[in-house]
């Protein structure tokens, strides 16, 4: 079984990504051409989003992609990492099966990563990355069985990890930071994580209901082969409760087409200690789930840890 098969990575295409392709397309003369920088674009977002989710800095707009003159010479679709170089983002279209590359994105490349797009523009596939240097300069296409998982870009980039899991117990995520709109890179608007808000809206009902001021981030967790390449989204949702304490919400929602929730995934909040405060369990048809409010002080420091089988993920926060 090749690499496509098994470690593909989903990710969502909200309401700012087209935004931003659509004005792109529509400086174009030609719909042909509009069509191309209307994928490229889309494809270039995707792997900065999931970079993004991954808190490896990109400089998104420094990427001939974003050039207006250079996208509209050459088909390019390029995302530069600072001090490291240009990632080429590949769209491949339904029933394609390898990657075009234009002479143009041959040289000064650190590797492509294939985005598959299908008739749906909701969301893309990461199939998989093939480094510069491991391919012919005259090949003018990569098949994507020969592609290589993911996890080979991070060797172009140093100090950094192949999983977000991995990463997340390493962080402390700052509450009371979000009330001054600081956000850690991870953590992103619900419109860029859910795309179509009001397919949402049961479940986001609970975290309006908060006060006015209230405010609301999400974060993608990636679970690749531990739960057949199935990703969550970690929402938390607080508002200032007085003076001195916070209410804060905390859900879980499948990712993108995925109605429900793996059977029996588990939600803990954990004390600053490790012990259990709360716990919820999935059932087999939940779309979701979520901890009961509660409240903590400013300083406060607490757990959230998800968990399926041997597959753990904790979250460290503080008020």
């Amino acid at each position: 079984m090749s690499s496509t098969e098994t470690l593909c990575l989903k990710i969502p295409l909200g309401q700012q990504a087209h935004a931003i392709a659509r004005q792109f397309a529509l400086e174009q003369t030609t719909p042909q051409k509009g069509k191309q920088i209307y994928l490229n674009t889309l494809a270039v977002y995707a792997v900065y989003s999931y970079l993004k989710w991954l808190q490896i800095d990109t400089a998104l707009e420094k990427g001939d992609s974003w050039h207006p003159l250079k996208r509209a010479l050459f088909d390019v679709a390029d995302l530069v990492i600072p001090n490291i170089g240009k990632l080429e983002c590949r769209p491949v279209k339904p029933g394609e099966t390898a990657i075009y590359l234009p002479p143009e994105v041959m040289k000064n490349r650190i590797g492509y990563v294939a985005v598959q797009f299908s008739e749906r523009l909701q969301e893309v596939q990461l199939l998989g990355f093939v480094r510069t240097t491991t391919i012919s300069t005259t090949s003018e296409q990569i098949s994507l069985a020969s592609l290589k998982p993911l996890n080979f870009l991070f060797d172009c980039i140093p100090n950094t990890v192949a999983h977000p899991a991995l990463r997340a117990s390493q962080i402390q995520v700052n509450l009371s930071q979000w009330f001054e709109n600081l956000f850690e890179n991870s953590w992103l608007p619900l419109e860029e994580v859910f795309g179509n808000i009001n397919e949402k809206k049961f479940a986001l009902r609970n975290v309006s209901s908060l006060a006015e001021d209230s405010v609301a981030r999400a974060k993608i967790i990636d679970l690749g082969l531990q739960l057949g390449n199935q990703s969550l989204v970690l929402l938390i949702a607080l508002a200032l409760f007085s003076k001195q304490k916070v209410e804060i919400l905390v859900q879980i929602h499948p990712l993108s087409e995925k109605l429900y929730l793996p059977y029996n995934l588990r939600i803990n909040l954990l004390s600053d200690t490790g012990k259990i405060i709360q716990e919820v369990v999935s059932r087999s048809n939940d779309n979701f789930i979520q901890l009961k409010r509660f409240r903590g002080d400013f300083g406060e420091s607490f757990h959230i840890q998800v968990s399926h089988g041997n597959f753990t993920i904790k979250e460290t926060f503080v008020i």
